[in-house]
């Protein structure tokens, strides 16, 4: 056999790292999806420490069906759950429940046997679907018009705001009733000189107590309305996402009667990351998955192992408490379904196990010398405390105690009519000034999931929430003139709060005004004139960062460049 030479080696190592690379990159673009790293300060978590512990069986809506689209692995399955046909891919949707007790479900569609198949969704419409149930089969009563993965809200003053998107075409539907007439209307935004993280398409909205909208963009900005309805306004400056490497996209918010929820979806890591709030703006990290694929189960614990899971939406309460989680879900990788194949997508619904209404005794701080904590535990339709509850199981504190099986323990119960009063010792409850909910933690006697959040009874919840923009600079003799917008986007009045301004010079921070912002009503906004010292010549840009410190709010903090004029 010839030896290679040197050269030749070489020469071949190269082109097999070439034609490999190449096929590892078109097996990448095939793939559609890289296995992520699971954070180590993860491992630990028991269950119902994650929030994809909440998951429970698929219903057994009819029969289970085999003769049906799909791949090998979502077979046999419920066609009667959510949304499916042979004619149309279903994507996307949230449920509105009327005072009929009607479901009804707004979902984008396009045809299933268009020759681009999946990637024929830029034609997607906006289809209105009712069910006499959460679960379905829903039915197509109406096209609204054309647009893509919609999401419909409830308005404070009445009507309905359902918003979608086409490329980098941004509207939205107004009717008065759920089923129309629809009018179609711009959707329009101000990012207030703040940098936008993705483009504008699937945007999700919670409704703040005084009817107000907050909304969390795709890039993870936060936006506020005070009707709900557009124009939005940024109040955010940086993404509030996970500090984790993912492709972000398809975020649902929504708002319970004790603080904001937030899931992401890393759509190439196909993985899931939950978030909670007390005030929507400010958002703290829960570890562990909040959904990944195999989360659809029947009861005898076989899945339907959908490929894609995404556009995940939630049916709540009247505490705003989530019991379903809606999907859309493909058998297989996107651009692998084509025309008039075996392939789609639909919607599903899954049920979520509810978290359990308590409630603290008192009104004393918790920390680590608390001796004991008195919490009530209130019975509900389908729920008795002094019946259900494994107590030894129970755990209460801190999430990041209660999550990894730690927490305080019950030393006592007693009963108060049908609810439960349980005394935990305090010992290890793990409350820091970081907290803003406790939970708790634990299994029914029939070994379910139990959890529950409550807040902190020395937390202030509905805060003002002053927001600047960067201010003008114009250089007046040998004076710098200022003048600044600050508003509050909060629900209630502001006191005085203390603004600074500090410039970057040689990679070091110099504080250019320090002075008090007057209080402000919710929504009011107030231009200031300040005056500071020389830092620039005219027409050059500085590094500025502009921080508004109030006691009742989180440091809001906006840097960037500004011009002197």
């Amino acid at each position: 056999m010839r030896r290679l030479s040197g050269e030749n080696k070489l020469k071949k190592s190269l082109l097999f790292v070439i034609v490999f690379g190449i096929t590892m990159f078109a097996s990448l673009l095939q793939a559609q999806d890289v296995e992520r790293s699971r954070p180590s300060d993860w491992e630990g978590l028991v269950y119902g420490g994650r929030f994809m512990d909440r998951f429970l069986p698929l219903p057994e809506t009819g029969k289970l069906t085999s003769d049906v689209w799909g791949a090998k692995a979502v077979k046999p399955r419920y066609i009667k759950n959510g949304l499916e046909d042979d004619i149309w891919s279903y994507w996307g949707g949230n449920i509105v429940v009327d005072s009929s007790g009607k479901h009804h479900l707004f979902v984008c569609r396009w045809r299933e046997d268009d020759p681009k198949g999946h990637m024929a969704w830029p034609k997607s419409e906006v289809v209105h679907t009712v069910s006499d149930n959460s679960i379905g089969p829903f039915k197509v009563i109406d096209v609204v018009g054309p647009g893509h993965n919609p999401e419909i809200q409830p308005l404070k003053e009445g009507g309905y705001f359902l918003y979608v998107h086409k490329f980098s075409d941004y509207f939205y539907y107004y009717a008065d009733d759920l089923n129309g007439p629809w009018e179609r209307r711009e959707f329009n935004f101000d990012t207030r000189q703040r940098q936008i993280e993705d483009h504008m398409a699937n945007n999700t909205f919670a409704k703040r107590e005084d009817g107000s909208m907050l909304m969390v963009g795709r890039g993870g900005g936060i936006w506020l309305s005070k009707s709900g309805l557009p124009p939005f306004y940024k109040i955010s400056a940086n993404s509030v996402y996970p500090p984790y490497e993912g492709k972000y996209e398809d975020p649902v918010v929504w708002r319970t009667n004790i603080q904001y929820h937030l899931i992401v979806n890393d759509w190439l890591g196909r993985i899931a990351y939950y978030m909670r709030s007390k005030d929507g703006v400010n958002w703290k990290l829960d570890k562990g998955e909040a959904y990944l694929p195999g989360i659809a189960k029947h009861k005898n614990g076989k899945k339907e192992d959908w490929y894609k899971f995404e556009r995940i939406k939630v049916l709540q309460d009247k505490y705003g408490r989530a019991y379903q989680a809606n999907f859309a879900v493909a058998d297989t990788i996107k651009k692998q379904d084509k025309g008039s194949d075996n392939h789609s997508s639909k919607n599903i619904g899954i049920p979520l196990t509810v978290g359990r209404l308590i409630e603290l005794i008192g009104n004393e701080r918790i920390d680590k010398s608390t001796s004991e904590i008195k919490l009530l535990v209130k019975a509900e339709s389908g729920f008795n405390p002094h019946q259900d509850i494994k107590i030894k199981s129970l755990r209460f504190g801190a999430s990041e105690e209660v999550d990894f099986g730690r927490g305080s323990k019950v030393i006592k119960k007693e009963k108060q009519g049908d609810n439960l009063i349980l005394t935990f010792d305090g010992n290890g409850n793990g409350f820091t000034n970081k907290n803003f909910a406790a939970k708790l933690l634990g299994r029914t006697k029939k070994g379910d999931l139990l959890f529950g959040f409550t807040r902190l009874p020395w937390i202030e919840y509905n805060l003002p929430i002053l927001s600047p923009k960067f201010p003008e600079l114009t250089l007046n003799s040998k004076s710098l003139k200022i003048d600044i917008e600050v508003e509050n986007f909060g629900q209630f009045n502001s006191k005085t709060a203390e603004l600074k301004i500090e410039y970057e010079k040689n990679g070091t921070w110099h504080v250019l005004i320090e002075e008090s912002v007057p209080p402000l009503k919710a929504y009011e906004k107030i231009n200031l004139t300040f005056w500071g010292q020389k830092i620039q010549e005219r027409n050059n840009t500085v590094n500025l960062r502009i921080i508004i410190s109030h006691k009742d709010q989180e440091p809001d903090v906006l840097e960037g460049l500004v011009t002197i004029r």
